[in-house]
């Protein structure tokens, strides 16, 4: 049997300082979050049990130790929610706590927005007359550069690393369809003189690489760090870089739920033998065609469009679940499903409503025709960036919210929460309680691990190791019958 799907999103958002000469992208990054974080900040994050360079694929490279944010004296933070926030890469990155269903994933993701949106309030204050900072939900600068929105599943380690090569891969590569953000031009040396005026993704330029561990570099369509953040003789977490950051609640819930539905069905081995003749390239191909009509090759010869490989998946997913799987939270999965793909069988820009691509494809159209502007036009690039800006009163897609055009599956209330609450059914609960509980005599964090300073001789670890324990069915009354930390601590041992 599969087991249930925890998963959580890290977004890298981008930054930059209009009107700051001397703008530092890693030190401003620092400063957005430092202002939001407050007093979190003594808490430290916990680096000892994390191996990032542990590949899935049975090696790990012999690196010197490199320094981390804390050596540098970058700010790196966990939240009351349970989620992380921190500078990665020069980006201000949110990674969401643990959450076990795509819509708990959907809001948690939305809260994320909501903190860096906050976070830009708290820092105005700080910085000199004249100067600001702004910040993008998107995933490329426009100039050769790509920054990560980056899926985490939880997976059986019985299940090969190589089944999940071969059937997640065809997948990924035609998702596509519905969980592109959307881009004006190419940044992709395969684009050979085509001229692509636009695309259905801002990651797939960046990808050069069927399967490896680089995440910055010869980028890989599955990518084989081998870091479960829990109990490595029982688990995997799958970490999925060849998404975008999306905007549009349903192209998240639906780029969530169907991945970790598929996951499912590969642990089962409920899938039959579908596999790609040339990935990469039709990664490609696929993020150029607006139309989706266009067609890749299978290795059994055949040519299909994405769209058919994402009915025969929808296909199988239908009979998994009634067989395997009933749920309410399934079926929600594979209704959006079936809506959408009929939709881009249709017309695919019908869905203006709940797809990233093609709200801001209609978008962009509507100022072209207005201003007679041709797709190279400087203007259409900075209307392509302004719809990712997280300040609702400036982003052109909270335009389309205020104007009711975009399909909620969240209430804004639900949002609100998700700020300063973690997720009740899992062990982000318990990371999210005792930091609001104990803030004081939390020493270090990590996804599997919290240790406690107790005023005792040594530090407390406390291990997390179980993704779904630690949540408020678990622990409420434990930790409501610790009024220190502790308590909780004598509590645990005994």
């Amino acid at each position: 049997m599969a087991i249930a799907k925890v998963m959580g999103i890290e977004t890298e958002y981008g930054i930059s300082g209009p009107g700051m000469g001397d703008f530092n992208p890693v030190l401003s990054s620092s400063l957005l979050i430092n202002s939001y974080a407050g007093t979190l900040r003594r808490i430290r994050w916990d680096y000892e049990q994390e191996s990032p360079l542990r590949d899935a694929r049975g090696f790990e490279p012999v690196q010197e130790r490199q320094p981390v944010e804390e050596d540098l004296g970058l700010a790196n933070v966990i939240l009351p929610n349970g989620a992380r926030y921190y500078v990665d890469h020069a980006h201000p990155e949110y990674s969401t706590p643990e959450c076990a269903s795509p819509r708990g994933l959907v809001i948690h993701d939305k809260a994320g927005e909501r903190i860096l949106e906050r976070s830009l309030e708290a820092v105005r204050g700080l910085l000199p007359p004249g100067q600001r900072l702004a910040i993008y939900k998107n995933n490329t600068d426009g100039k050769g550069n790509s920054y990560g929105c980056h899926e985490n599943y939880l997976v059986d380690r019985r299940t090969p690393f190589s089944r999940i090569v071969h059937d997640l891969t065809p997948f990924l590569v035609t998702r596509q369809i519905f969980t592109g953000a959307g881009k004006v031009g190419s940044e992709s040396p395969r684009d050979e003189g085509r001229h692509v005026h636009y695309q259905l993704s801002q990651r797939t330029d960046f990808f050069e690489a069927e399967v490896g561990l680089e995440t910055t570099l010869k980028r890989p369509i599955i990518n084989t760090r081998d870091e479960p953040h829990a109990d490595p003789e029982k688990y995997r977490r799958l970490h999925v870089i060849v998404g975008d950051a999306n905007m549009c609640e349903v192209a998240t819930f639906l780029k969530v739920g169907t991945t970790a539905l598929i996951l499912k069905l590969v642990e089962d081995e409920f899938l039959p033998e579908l596999s790609l003749e040339a990935p990469v390239p039709a990664l490609h191909e696929v993020s150029w065609d607006v139309s989706c009509r266009r067609t890749v090759r299978l290795r059994d010869g055949r040519r299909i469009r994405a769209l058919e490989l994402q009915w025969e998946y929808l296909d199988l997913a239908k009979k998994f679940v009634k067989e395997v799987e009933p749920s309410a939270e399934n079926g929600e999965v594979l209704q959006w499903w079936e809506m959408i793909l009929s939709g881009i069988e249709d017309d695919p820009l019908s869905l203006h409503r709940e797809l990233d691509w093609v709200a801001k494809y209609r978008m962009l159209e509507a100022y072209r025709a207005r201003d007679n502007l041709d797709w190279r036009s400087p203007k259409l690039a900075m209307i392509d960036l302004q719809y990712h800006d997280v300040r609702r009163e400036r982003g052109l897609y909270y335009r389309l919210v205020d104007g009711g055009n975009v399909e909620r599956l969240v209430a804004d209330a639900e949002v609100d929460r998700a700020i300063a609450e973690p997720p009740e059914d899992t062990r982000a609960y318990f990371r999210g309680r005792c930091i609001q509980r104990y803030p004081q005599s939390i020493a270090a964090a990590s996804w599997d691990s919290l240790i406690f300073d107790t005023g005792a001789t040594a530090l407390q670890r406390v291990p997390t190791r179980e993704p779904l324990k630690g949540t408020r069915e678990h622990v409420e009354g434990l930790l409501e019958g610790s009024p220190t930390a502790g308590d909780l601590v004598e509590a645990l041992q005994r």
